[in-house]
């Protein structure tokens, strides 16, 4: 059974109440006294910073009432939030959130799916708004594996870059881009944070990847950022790639990741890859379903 996830009125409580046991009094112009036992500001700075009641402020962080965007931006200056955090902050309060009526997951994967393979060196895939993977060209499966190979309910970036061996094994300095994946999907997901699928998703990483919980606990969010990353697959040496991402008009929610080879070499090794048989995720994966 999925752990029931909060609410978006929760989320944003606590993901105010996060910030500001983030911020020192200095941060903000104030001074600390030395018997000050609060890590970091307490509510009523943060309501006398942000022009609102302590008592309104307080319900706010305990999910009890909804802020105005005028009342949220104020807010979220006061704790010194930046564009992703106030974005995040938004969503989480009904704000800037994609329509409802975009279309169907397999609607959706077969628009994009010939974009995808018109990419033929560069590994590239289709995510939903719970980073579930809706399709992938064979560069993709070259690379990380075949997402096939997946139970369906692991079949997810982030269980994928915690969770797969293969994963962390091609991917140098994996670390960085693992956590920006998490940070990236906090910021864009909204609504999505009390779906049943995120409760189910983050039973699956607890299960399998418990060392990392922290990860999922953290509320600190920012975008997604383009970079270069250095992978190696077996039997190849390294090879640079550099990782971009795009939005489908048809579904703004959804997201396409794209990792392109950087140089002429870079293009012929991948090449190479996709020309060999193709390797599972994680020779595991079916064991764990079947247990």
């Amino acid at each position: 059974m999925s752990t029931p996830a909060p609410g978006p009125s929760q989320e944003l409580g606590a993901f105010l109440r996060a910030h500001r046991d983030l911020l020192k009094p200095a941060d903000v112009g104030l001074t600390a006294t030395v018997r000050r036992r609060t890590p970091g500001l307490r509510r009523e700075e943060v309501a006398s910073l942000s022009g609102v009641g302590l008592a309104w402020y307080t319900w706010l962080e305990q999910g009890r009432v909804t802020a105005s965007r005028q009342v949220l931006t104020s807010v979220a200056r006061a704790l010194r939030l930046d564009a992703a955090g106030l974005r995040h902050a938004m969503r989480l309060a009904g704000y800037h959130e994609p329509t409802a009526d975009g279309p169907e997951p397999d609607g959706l994967a077969a628009t994009v799916r010939p974009v995808l393979d018109s990419w033929p060196t560069s590994p590239a895939v289709l995510l939903d708004r719970h980073f579930d993977l809706l399709a992938w060209n064979t560069p993709w499966s070259a690379l990380w594996g075949t997402p096939e190979s997946v139970p369906a309910d692991r079949r997810n970036l982030m269980w994928l870059m915690v969770a797969s061996p293969r994963l962390r094994t091609v991917l140098h300095d994996w670390e960085p881009l693992a956590m920006n994946i998490f940070q990236h999907f906090r910021a864009q997901a909204g609504p999505a944070l009390a779906d049943p699928r995120t409760g189910e998703l983050y039973d699956r990483l607890e299960e399998d990847a418990p060392e990392l919980r922290h990860w999922w606990s953290c509320h600190s969010v920012a975008e997604l950022t383009a970079r270069s990353v250095t992978v190696q697959p077996p039997g190849s040496a390294p090879l640079a790639l550099s990782l971009s991402s795009y939005h489908p008009v048809d579904d703004p929610s959804a997201l396409v990741l794209l990792f392109t080879p950087l140089t002429d070499q870079d293009r012929a090794s991948m090449a190479a890859l996709c020309d060999r048989p193709l390797r599972a995720v994680d020779p595991a994966a079916g064991e764990r379903q079947a247990g």
